[in-house]
């Protein structure tokens, strides 16, 4: 492929395509293990989608299974336990978009502005290591800080008898705590991100700004977002595209009978339905390929959004 230089556009050869392949032969089959992999587990399994429109039955199998259509869809509408998972993640799911989603952006930012190398570098291991960390481990440093005779508990409750439950047992306390403690697993590692983003922006800008007067706040404004903003939007939009996922390792570890009601997401719904005496494999699937949908149109929503106020989807300019 070469490149006209009067119209910008790629001008590619006339070469077949099985020509084109076999010129990059090997290119392709230093591809091929990780094609396979890509075909065999993330594609193969979409076989068994057809399950959420079959009853489905162990000994005959999925092809011999009756096809039911949209019954499973119909009974997960009229099925008020659905959507009280579906309210609980999306209000969990909003309360981490805007609670969490600046944090790891004014992190970076601040990151950035210590003029200290050693010490910033200092700073952003100790933010990055909690994301290391598995939610077993995470969920057993919450029980002992926030449980009934956990530190932070305890001490609260002397000082206020009448506090009540503690955040473990009360459920839109638990929320709360389930936002602060993904802000704090995830934060550090995803403002790397936004540092490397930081690290393309001309250092001659800050600079001159400088020598124009302008202060660590203009600076910070005028030039250090603006060289961030298109980072910041393309996270926006991977985070839309998994509204509807929510964290299922988190919410699994630390959540308890008296927080159900608050706490039950649709992958916890999904997890006891699956964990039942006599799971509904076809009602089980239905829900599964419903989050995906949504999540899919979700993400193509927020990419078109991104398309009318940039002019341009963060999709097509990656392909530049």
């Amino acid at each position: 492929m070469n490149m006209d230089m009067k119209t910008a556009k790629p001008v590619y050869s006339n070469k077949t395509l099985g020509k084109r392949i076999w010129q990059y032969r090997w290119i392709y089959l230093l591809l091929l293990p990780g094609i396979v992999q890509v075909a065999i587990f993330a594609y193969g399994p979409m076989y068994g989608i057809q399950l959420a429109f079959r009853n489905h039955n162990f000994f005959d199998g999925i092809w011999g299974s009756p096809f039911v259509g949209l019954e499973h869809f119909r009974r997960m509408f009229s099925d008020p336990m659905f959507f009280r998972a579906l309210r609980n993640t999306l209000t969990l799911a909003f309360m981490n978009l805007i609670v969490g989603f600046p944090v790891p952006i004014i992190l970076a930012i601040l990151i950035n502005e210590i003029r200290n190398r050693k010490f910033s570098r200092t700073l952003q291991t100790i933010f990055t290591f909690p994301n290391f960390l598995s939610w077993i481990i995470i969920s057993g440093i919450v029980f002992q800080l926030f449980g009934s005779a956990g530190v932070i508990n305890t001490t609260v409750q002397t000082f206020f008898p009448n506090w009540g439950n503690s955040v473990l047992r009360s459920g839109h306390q638990f929320r709360w705590m389930l936002v602060f403690s993904q802000i704090w697993q995830s934060a550090g590692w995803t403002s790397i991100m936004y540092l490397a983003a930081i690290t393309g922006i001309d250092p001659g800008l800050y600079e001159s700004a400088t020598i124009d007067g302008a202060g660590r706040f203009q600076r910070i404004w005028y030039i250090t977002w603006p060289g961030m903003r298109f980072m910041a939007l393309m996270m926006l939009i991977l985070a839309a595209g998994g509204l509807l996922s929510g964290n299922f390792d988190q919410i699994f570890q630390l959540h308890n009978a008296n927080v159900l009601p608050q706490a039950e997401i649709l992958s916890i719904y999904n997890f006891r339905l699956f964990r039942g005496l006599m799971p509904n494999y076809g009602y089980i699937t239905a829900l599964g390929l419903f989050t995906g949908i949504i999540n899919g149109l979700l993400l193509l929503t927020a990419n078109r959004i991104s398309a009318k106020i940039r002019g341009e989807s963060v999709f097509a300019a990656n392909k530049g």
